[in-house]
């Protein structure tokens, strides 16, 4: 038997997700492993499968209770052996642990760090033959990482203890450069095959909601979105209670979980979730680690959390099954107070004095990382992915800010008065006081350093708060100004040169939503949406099936079979074990366990509906007429393009901004459910043609004509701003709208 044989036969698949398969050979060749992969990617199968190939016993190291448990679970109703050591045993259950692992009864052993010392884990390993030591959760061992865990250090001390040293695999969801190299230092990997499989989650969509009245979103949210089951996050204990109570009053299903409840309540409300007897959960961020749950649809953060990983990881929750998920982020200013208040307020036990106060600083730049992800105003996945290291140029059409339309304001008159500010404080304060000498505002503190005299004091009382708070940020992205990290973070000048240059100018992007139903659609369509009523009908009764075997199994649905593996069910509809066998998902184990079952149940359906279609992708006689009647959803909308007749209604004129171009194409076009145009778009296609050009000139991206351009007669004219600031822009002469028009009809037959 050989590794796809073990995927198949035991996991029910019939193919390897990226990077998988490298993992997997390099582990079965010998070679240490460092795997950094996005929650979702099939971290646990790396090492599952060769665990059922190497000779030994691999022992899993992992800090969550909750996760060893669910994959122990799987495991075992997948028909692989396997066991756990943890504080949830008792020492009578622990004995018999060892005793079944010394007989060989498993093939993995899972144990939490701070058993690796313990008089009987060091007796039972040196008896017992180790072919792999898989660390779970392995930026646990940086304490550079955002959980660092000093007992995870313990796991060097172990693996170097051992008579024989086996293969060591570590992985991990979110990790930056200096977390993964740490983990490859600590850990002494011996010249590992790192793999990275990138950090985007396709089926996940991002959201930033800038607003005060965030309870009444979140009863909004949950309310249209009545069959989800979601987490919301808060950074407080009291905001979990607060808005437990909220969500109970206003008769949603809802547990909650946090530090300051008792065990037995924690543990029932977390099983509460994980059955799916109440599919929504308020939490601060002690919940989550480990929880296998792979239908959770949506993750609400009520607050900011404090870091990038956190936020990542948390979020990340979302869509372990690849379903389309909304990851969405409540932000207020208080946000950043709270979370200011909690570092100030962390726990440095067991951290050597000499590290404690560069922990801090990077504490606080995390934070400022965290908090210009709220602010941006651009692509909000390729922001989170540009500080794990992947760089991305093209939007992903996939984020709350890809779907919101920007004004640029220019504020250049605005932010030379920062600058002036600043150059006044010299440096030696933080936001809060820059923004209250520029506003005018009467505080005492601003008497008490003496701001209240400064030239700039009141400069800008025109602005509102948020105005000159967007300033301020744009102006630390531009480097004109930068932001210590510091426990009493302060602003300073940065690189203000290009500001003495007429010709520069600082704008500041504002937005407005874009088409309200493109908010809520990511890039991947539903999974369901490939199901006619029918379809959906036969997986709604499949999953009363499965809710039925988890409660006379009393273990979560999902471990029974995934929506997705019901989906695949739904579509395949298979009568006999050998097509049961062919749907994603279902290995022999759980064939023999609960195939009949399943079969059964889809047998009657289709006997009870003998002319129903189940699906979009069924074969044979089936006519578009007949699968469009079934359908449950719309048709998903395709590129933009025009037909050939709209061009004749484009009404030219001598000269066209960007913008007018696009809202002329969006109002002429008759094609059948397309998405709409953006600016964007159409500069790409003018890049194409070699028309324009995007360069960067005094650290600043700037729109200019190429030679080319010019001689098609696109031209550079100035804008006054409201408040009669002088700026650039291109616009476009008849023969190029034409360019523009022909392209779009052209898309449509040559698509």
């Amino acid at each position: 038997m050989d590794a796809k044989d073990v995927l198949k036969r035991y996991f029910g698949y019939d193919s390897y997700k990226p990077g998988q398969e490298k993992i997997i050979d390099a582990i079965l060749a010998g070679k240490d492993i460092l795997a950094i992969m996005p929650t979702g990617a099939g971290k646990s199968v790396c090492y599952q499968v060769p665990a059922m190939l190497l000779p030994g016993i691999t022992i899993v190291i992992s800090p969550l209770i909750s996760l060893m448990q669910d994959q122990v679970k799987a495991l075992n109703e997948a028909g692989i052996h396997a066991g756990y050591i943890n504080s949830s045993l008792t020492e009578r259950q622990i004995g018999r642990v060892y005793s079944k692992a010394s007989k060989g009864a498993y093939k993995l052993l899972y144990v939490a760090p701070e058993r690796l010392e313990s008089y009987e884990f060091t007796d039972f390993v040196s008896k017992t033959e180790i072919s792999m030591v898989t660390v779970d959760e392995a930026h646990c061992i940086s304490q550079w990482g955002q959980d660092f865990r000093p007992s995870y250090l313990k796991i060097v001390e172990f693996i170097d203890a051992l008579q024989r040293r086996p293969v060591v695999s570590a992985f991990t969801a979110t990790a930056t450069e200096e977390v993964k190299t740490d983990i490859s230092c600590v850990l002494k990997l011996q010249k590992p095959r790192v793999v990275v499989t990138g950090f985007d989650r396709e089926n996940l969509y991002f959201d930033v909601e800038m607003i005060k009245k965030k309870d009444d979103y979140v009863v909004d949210y949950i309310k249209k979105h009545p069959d989800d089951s979601g987490i919301i996050y808060c950074a407080t204990r009291k905001n979990v209670d607060t808005l437990h109570e909220l969500l109970s009053g206003a008769g949603i299903p809802v547990a909650k979980y946090h530090a300051g409840m008792n065990s037995e309540d924690r543990k029932e409300n977390q099983d509460c979730f994980i059955y799916d007897r109440l599919p929504v959960i308020v939490a601060t961020n002690a919940f989550g680690m480990g929880i296998d749950k792979s239908n959770v649809r949506f993750v609400i953060h009520y607050n900011m959390p404090q870091s990038m990983e956190n936020y990542y990881q948390e979020a990340g929750r979302a869509g372990r099954d690849g379903g389309p998920s909304q990851c969405i982020l409540l932000f207020s200013a208080q946000d950043v107070m709270i979370n200011k208040f909690l570092l100030d307020h962390k726990d440095f036990t067991d951290i050597p004095n000499e590290d404690i106060e560069l922990i801090k600083q990077r504490d606080a730049r995390r934070l400022q990382t965290m908090e210009g992800y709220c602010r941006t105003s651009g692509c909000l996945r390729n922001y989170i992915l540009a500080y794990f290291g992947e760089k991305r140029e093209t939007p992903c059409d996939s984020c709350g800010n890809c779907h919101r339309e920007f004004v640029e304001n220019d504020m250049t008159e605005d932010a030379k008065k920062v600058i002036n500010c600043v150059y006044e404080t010299r440096g030696r304060y933080g936001l809060h006081i820059i923004l209250g000498t520029l506003l005018g505002a009467n505080r005492a503190r601003l008497k008490e350093v003496g701001a209240t005299d400064y030239k700039t004091y009141g400069a800008l009382k025109h602005r509102s708060e948020a105005e000159l708070r967007l300033l301020i940020s744009q102006m630390i992205t531009d480097g004109y100004l930068y932001q210590t990290a510091d426990k009493y973070s302060v602003i300073r000048m940065g690189n203000i040169g290009p500001l003495k240059d007429s010709n520069t100018r600082v704008l500041v992007r504002t937005y407005k939503n874009r088409e309200p139903e493109r908010q809520t659609t990511g890039r991947s369509r539903k999974s369901t949406d490939i199901l006619t009523k029918a379809g959906y009908e036969l997986f709604d009764i499949l999953r009363k099936l499965r809710l039925t075997i988890a409660r006379e199994e009393g273990m979560p649905p999902y471990i029974i079979f995934s929506d997705r593996t019901l989906i695949d069910m739904s579509v395949k509809t298979p009568r006999d074990r050998a097509a049961m066998l062919s749907v994603s998902g279902v290995g022999e184990a759980k064939y023999n366990k609960y195939g009949s079952r399943f079969v059964e149940t889809i047998t009657m359906f289709l006997e009870d509906n003998p002319d129903s279609i189940t699906s979009a992708e069924d074969n044979g006689d089936v006519t578009e007429e007949k699968i469009r009647s079934g359908k449950r959803r719309r048709k998903q909308k395709g590129p933009f393009c025009l037909n050939p007749e709209d061009g004749d209604d484009f009404e030219y004129k001598d000269l066209y901004l960007l913008s007018e171009i696009r809202d002329e194409l969006n109002r002429i076009t008759t094609a059948d459910n397309v998405k709409r145009i953006f600016g964007t778009d159409i500069f790409r296609f003018l890049i194409q043609m070699g028309y324009v050009e995007e360069r960067q000139i005094e650290g600043r991206t700037v729109q200019i004509q190429t030679e080319s351009g010019i001689s098609k007669g696109i031209v550079s004219v100035e804008k006054a701003s409201k408040s009669g600031n002088v700026y650039t822009v291109l616009m476009y002469p008849p023969a190029v709208q034409k360019e523009v028009v022909e392209h779009y009809i052209k898309f449509i037959a040559n698509p």
